[in-house]
């Protein structure tokens, strides 16, 4: 293959974390992470938090686009999550997560033309810093290199916050799901074409 033939990524110094803000990385969930991320998911979604089996299930399905799973499957799953990197020497240090710490996590599952959010949560501490909006161009990104033309999750309808990130990322409404959260609650199902 030639270098015209390569596929363009980011050159030196230049972002690949999806716009991830400076000191934070975007890398793979692994099943030493699940620990922390079901800490975290017990704060973020106290009525509905996953199991450790429900990511154990799904991590066993993940994989590179392409790739394959530990069956030996096509992977139709991609789960990541976003750590607090060390800062750069000479940069400033923000009060917030420790270096290392799970700030944000999120996975897809991409079966025919259609991907669907899994899950996508950003820690308290670390909101309003970018990382679900980065979290999202990376799901997004990811989804249409596995071949699907649309993404499409589900979100409370009491969830105004999310429900605005989500439209400022070109997700839009397509109908209410009536009493599908435990509780009770409306989910309302999002599309975002890609």
């Amino acid at each position: 293959m030639s270098d015209a033939d390569r596929p363009a990524g980011p050159a030196a110094g230049e972002d690949d974390g999806h716009g991830l803000p400076p000191g934070y990385l975007l890398r793979p969930m692994t099943v030493w992470d699940i620990p922390e991320v079901l800490a975290h998911e017990a704060a973020l979604f106290p009525l509905d938090a996953w199991p450790a089996r429900f990511y154990e299930e799904e991590l066993a399905q993940a994989g590179p686009a392409g790739g394959a799973d530990v069956h030996g499957r096509p992977a139709t799953r991609d789960y990541r999550v976003v750590v607090r990197d060390v800062p750069a020497p000479g940069a400033p240090d923000e009060d917030g997560p420790a270096p290392g710490e799970i700030v944000g996590y999120g996975g897809i599952m991409v079966a025919g033309d259609v991907a669907d959010v899994q899950t996508v949560g950003t820690v308290a501490a670390a909101q309003g810093r970018g990382i679900g909006a980065a979290q999202l161009r990376w799901m997004a990104a990811e989804a249409a290199a596995r071949g699907a033309s649309a993404l499409m999750l589900e979100v409370r309808a009491s969830n105004d916050a999310a429900r605005r990130l989500y439209a400022r990322h070109g997700f839009e409404e397509l109908h209410v799901r009536r009493r599908y959260y435990p509780g009770g609650e409306d989910a309302v199902i999002m599309r975002k074409a890609l």
